[in-house]
């Protein structure tokens, strides 16, 4: 029998040990390594520092490499929130715009109309029955002549030059709202006049219209009252609105009306 160098022989023995040994580590599992996520910064509030107190760039992460202490009194401040949209970058259809206020024009201011114009009960000493209208053209006033000495006065608008007159009529006819057709000679002067216009307020007749035998006369109310104590129709008697529709409720269809 040949013998083994004991060096060999314990050479082998070590080295089957250390086998065995690395063998059993390996199968026996490990712990798993966790690790762990970093945390979020602070959306809200945050450390701030100073930059020139410091050459390490300040702020946070002077704050880190200090240990979690800063050389000098933190301060905090608020993150900025997202800039917030003006009311007139909001599309259109939002409710907010279509509710904001509009600029709107203005129309020009027009002159006031003289006090004396308005209706008032006036002293009468004329010759005229009661329930007679008596139109003062120069004087710009209408008259509905009452009993015992009295008149009530409206003031009117009566023709431009050339287009007054004064005569003795009637009332032959009265309408609410009349509608309005120019007639043949004003068209002449007016063409852009419309041909027909259905009664209402923006008719130049206005609210009533009290018709002076066959002319083409009539007093009527109007859509223009500043123009109430001027010269500026065609030969028609022009009243506020508010006015004429008094006098029409005063007034029947044959009441005799002097023009002076």
């Amino acid at each position: 029998m040949k013998k083994i160098p004991f060096a060999l022989v314990a050479g082998a023995s070590l080295f089957g040990a250390t086998s065995l040994t690395a063998l059993a580590e390996d199968a026996v599992p490990r712990d798993p390594r966790v690790i762990y996520a970093p945390q979020p910064p602070v959306p809200i509030r945050v450390a701030y520092q100073d930059r020139s107190s410091s050459n390490m760039g300040g702020g946070f992460i002077e704050f880190l490499f200090n240990g979690g202490q800063s050389s000098a009194e933190p301060r905090y401040e608020r993150q900025p929130l997202p800039e917030q949209r003006s009311r007139r970058e909001l599309p259109q259809m939002d409710p907010q715009e279509a509710m904001a206020p509009r600029e709107e024009s203005i129309e020009p201011s027009r002159p006031g109309m003289d006090p004396k114009y308005q209706k008032q009960t006036v002293a009468y000493d004329g010759k005229e029955a009661p329930g007679t209208l008596v139109i003062d053209t120069p004087n710009k006033f209408l008259y509905l002549v009452q009993a015992n000495g009295k008149a009530l006065r409206y003031g009117i608008g009566v023709g431009k030059p050339g287009f007054t007159w004064s005569g003795v009529k009637q009332i032959s006819m009265k309408k609410e709202w009349p509608d309005w057709t120019p007639p043949a000679e004003m068209l002449k002067r007016r063409p852009d006049l419309p041909r027909h216009m259905e009664g209402g307020p923006e008719n130049p007749l206005g609210a009533r219209a009290m018709y002076l035998g066959t002319s083409l006369y009539r007093i009527h109310g109007s859509n223009e009252p500043w123009t109430i104590g001027t010269n500026v129709s065609s030969g028609c008697i022009r009243m506020r609105n508010e006015d004429v529709i008094d006098l029409y409720g005063r007034v029947p269809v044959g009441t005799k009306v002097v023009v002076i």
